[in-house]
């Protein structure tokens, strides 16, 4: 299983599931972040956190606590 974490920085990728539940599920569903979506990785900070990538035409930064429950398959 490849999660948004693991995406290296140039890499286009497409949501695939969502893990987590609650809360936190929803808060990451309403960044935008939803099955099938593209997500581009633009950038991550010297320290690995957070990361900063483009979906749905917008810039979003995100933990990588969150990253780590977006499965993602490569494009």
């Amino acid at each position: 299983m490849k999660t948004l974490k693991d995406s290296k920085v140039g890499d286009s990728v497409k949501v695939v599931k969502l893990h987590g539940q609650g809360a936190v599920k929803r808060r990451i569903m309403d960044m935008g972040l939803t099955k099938g979506v593209e997500v581009q990785i633009r950038k991550v900070a010297p320290l690995g956190d957070p990361m900063e990538v483009t979906v749905r035409g917008y810039e979003l930064s995100i933990r990588k606590a969150d990253a780590e429950m977006v499965e993602v398959e490569g494009l």
